[in-house]
């Protein structure tokens, strides 16, 4: 075990636990090289309060979290040491070798929720000129792919497996198919339209000699359809013909875009959280965050209250 982790453990109970966690639930060489560094790093934090790894108290393990958060370690960073300790002392306690649990009794930190990566409308907007400045059918597929992605919020593995039965014969909505084999409708709008409309007569360029594809964005690849990764790379390169960081965009970060424009321009979360194709509206409300201003601006203009309160502060003529 210490070959596949590092350096020897220093401790005979950890070392049995990483072998516990390798032969029993699998461990990779980076699982086992965590956990060792994680209870490690307590390990040495306990000698100093005259306890050891094994023989550490709920208030050792108490001052531990305090000490990481005055060191400046993320929520995330905490909680992941701490569910360390949880899998050793519940380990132990399943041996006899404790009995107790020192950290049955506390809490994992709050690690929050990043808020999703965005691009403005202006940024988009470029992106998309951008693509429409391309020449030749690689340039009208990749406008139609930028178009539909933004237009209907789509993840990447949803946009590559579009088929053309997935697109209405007016061009008016889409079916999509996202996780859980779930389906859901999709408004598309004029310029998803008229891209895929540009898009059409070409289509076929991408298709296998003599080997129609059911693939809206066919490939001659053994997939058939269009890559994630090769979508991704032309995104990053549209990036910077735009004058935006190719490291600020993605495909996921027109996904992203696309929910929070709609919420800023006064779609309803229930509808967006639809569109998206999330099974509970907690995942969509991520979102709600560019709302603030508008509610704001919202509560100023049209409360009485607020009203009231801006004619008592009117300065008096």
């Amino acid at each position: 075990m210490a070959d596949q982790v590092g350096a020897r453990t220093p401790s005979p109970r950890l070392e049995a636990f990483l072998e516990m966690v390798a032969a029993e639930r699998g461990g990779a060489r980076n699982t086992l090289a965590a956990y060792q560094s994680d209870l490690v790093h307590f390990g040495r934090f306990a000698l100093k309060r005259g306890a050891s790894l094994e023989t550490a108290d709920t208030q050792i393990v108490r001052d531990y979290l305090g000490a990481l958060a005055r060191a400046g370690f993320t929520p995330r960073t905490t909680a992941r040491r701490l569910s360390a300790l949880r899998q050793f002392y519940g380990w132990l306690l399943a041996e006899g070798a404790r009995g107790d649990d020192p950290c049955a009794a506390i809490d994992a930190p709050k690690r929050g929720r990043a808020l999703p990566k965005i691009l403005s409308e202006d940024e988009v907007a470029a992106l998309i000129a951008a693509a429409r400045a391309r020449n030749g059918a690689d340039g009208l597929r990749l406008a139609a792919a930028l178009e539909l992605l933004y237009a209907a919020g789509l993840r990447v593995s949803e946009l590559v497996g579009l088929t053309l039965s997935a697109l209405a014969r007016d061009r008016t909505h889409l079916v999509v198919r996202g996780k859980g084999g779930k389906e859901r409708l999709v408004p598309l709008g004029k310029a998803a339209r008229t891209a895929l409309a540009a898009y059409e007569p070409v289509r076929a360029r991408f298709e296998r000699k003599g080997r129609p594809s059911p693939h809206l964005f066919p490939s001659k690849s053994r997939s058939g359809h269009l890559a994630r990764a090769q979508f991704a790379r032309a995104l990053k390169s549209l990036a910077a013909d735009a004058g935006l960081d190719p490291a600020r965009v993605s495909p996921h970060v027109l996904r992203h875009a696309f929910a929070s424009h709609l919420l800023a321009h006064g779609a309803d979360l229930r509808s967006v959280q639809q569109m998206l194709g999330h099974a509970d509206i907690a995942t969509t409300q991520i979102y709600t965050h560019v709302l603030d201003e508008r509610l704001r601006a919202l509560v100023r203009d049209h409360h009485p209250l607020a009203a009231r309160r801006a004619d008592r502060q009117r300065p008096v003529r």
